[in-house]
Parts: structure tokens; C-alpha cells; sequence
């Protein structure tokens, strides 16, 4: 990682709102999505870009997931080092809580870090929880169209799919 991808007074609150255990916990919902993932692309790594408290390593456990090396990055939690390239990146409920300031840096860290193929979920409305203060933990809410063009300027778009909150999708990294 070359350039920052979090203002320090973001990264405090973020480490202020990770105290609330309710707070990172959307990676959950997707875990058995990702171990399909993960079976069928026969991924031996994983790295998770907005890790968090692990929540999505934790579930994963517990469906049986082992013998993959699991790389957790968050800049909330500097323990973690800094972000690992891996088969398979993760980056789910993590992108609409970027500073617009900083999405294009962590596009293009994400892009670095990608191997064999991305996962990431964005929601694209307003979160039911806010920042200490006062904002809301979104600080990008846009539609699927704005942040599709973002994303292809990085990656290839190989699936994409609708949830309650917003969509998701499968990348590949692009061609050069």
C-alpha cells in the first residue's frame, strides 16, 4: 500500500464505532456465498479487505473451511499489517464507508491485492448506524450504476447480483 486509504480522524472514529458489536457484521450473511466461492474456484488464499473484527473468518470457520490462508486487513486495525494479495479478496460492506476522497486509492489497492478474483458487496443506501459524529456510516450512498463504471475501471465484471441493500459482484482482475 503506497498511499493512505483512511484519514486519520476516520480512522479513529472507525475504531471508535468498531467498539459496537453490532458494527462489521454484514460479512456474516455472506459467508456460505464465499466458501462456495472459495470450493469452486479452488482458492488456497483469502484476503479480506476490511476485515474488521474477522466476523467473515469466524463464520467461515465454523462452516469448515480450513487449509486456506486467511489475510485480514483494516486500517481501524493496524495489528493486521498491511493488505495481502490473495486468490480470492473479499471487500463486502466495506466500500460505501470509504472518504470519497480515497475510493479511487482503495480501488487500486484492491486491484494490486487480486489474483484470481474479487468479491465485494456495496450497499447503496443510507446505514441504520452512524458515526460518532453524527454522520452516517455510509459516507457513499449511490446507486449500482455509479459505482459499476468505478469498479470495471479495476477489475472485470464476471457476475453481478442484487441483494436487499444493494448488489454485489465476482471480478476478475483486468487484462492489461
Amino acid at each position: 500500500m503506497s498511499e493512505s486509504v483512511i484519514s486519520e480522524e476516520y480512522r479513529a472514529l472507525q475504531k471508535e464505532l468498531h467498539q459496537n458489536p453490532n458494527y462489521g457484521v454484514a460479512s456474516i450473511g455472506y459467508a456460505t456465498f464465499v466458501k462456495q466461492t472459495l470450493d469452486l474456484s479452488g482458492a488456497r488464499s483469502l484476503s479480506d479487505y476490511g476485515a474488521g473484527k474477522q466476523n467473515l473468518w469466524k463464520a467461515l470457520l465454523k462452516l469448515g473451511v480450513k487449509g486456506i490462508g486467511y489475510f485480514p486487513y483494516d486500517p481501524a486495525f493496524p495489528e493486521y499489517g498491511p493488505p495481502k494479495a490473495a486468490d480470492l479478496v473479499c471487500c463486502i460492506d466495506v466500500l460505501e464507508h470509504i472518504e470519497p476522497a480515497y475510493l479511487e486509492t482503495v480501488l487500486l489497492d484492491l486491484g494490486g491485492i487480486t489474483k484470481r478474483f474479487g468479491f465485494f458487496s456495496i450497499a447503496t443506501g443510507p446505514a441504520g448506524k452512524t458515526l460518532p459524529d453524527g454522520r452516517n456510516a455510509h459516507l457513499i450512498q449511490k446507486p449500482s450504476s455509479w459505482w459499476l463504471p468505478r469498479l470495471c475501471e479495476h477489475f472485470e465484471i464476471i457476475q453481478l447480483g442484487r441483494d436487499p441493500h444493494g448488489f454485489w459482484v465476482i471480478t476478475e482482475p483486468r487484462k492489461q
